[in-house]
């Protein structure tokens, strides 16, 4: 008998990054916790060395097909919710985006304010042109 894999449903690929995520931060030594519900802007709270405690977003990054970039949302999308259609970025709202990414198995801590209100990118080789102005270098933002 041989086991069918099911295909993967977007909420399944979220639960993948947050499970990853959760477990990259307790492996870097911080204090993980999780809020009752659903309804939260943040999706884990994490306590640092100082006792800190700062939200965090997962988010899940994909990278091109060079892999030269991971790619983020920095929004989600509220039509599900509600009868507009529409995005909501995360400023105030959280202090962290935890992006996991499945095809190179890492997670990157980056802070909400050091990126766009819809999208983000993190570098993982030099640019063609050698450009380093305004380039976030994914290595700077591992876990």
């Amino acid at each position: 008998m041989t086991l069918s894999r099911p295909k993967r449903h977007t909420d399944k690929t979220g639960d993948i990054s947050e499970a990853a995520t959760i477990a990259r931060l307790l492996q870097s030594g911080y204090m993980v916790l999780t809020p009752y519900g659903k309804n939260h802007r943040y999706d884990l709270v994490i306590e640092d060395a100082d006792g800190g405690f700062w939200r965090i977003q997962c988010k899940t990054g994909w990278t091109d097909e060079e892999q030269t970039v991971i790619t983020f949302a920095t929004a989600s999308s509220y039509n599900h919710t509600t009868k507009q259609k529409g995005w909501r970025h995360y400023r105030g709202q959280c202090d962290y985006f935890a992006v996991y990414c499945e095809q190179l198995n890492k997670v990157y801590l980056v802070p909400v304010d050091a990126v766009g209100l819809t999208e983000a990118k993190l570098r993982l080789v030099p640019t063609k042109n050698g450009q380093e102005k305004h380039i976030r270098w994914a290595q700077d933002y591992e876990l």
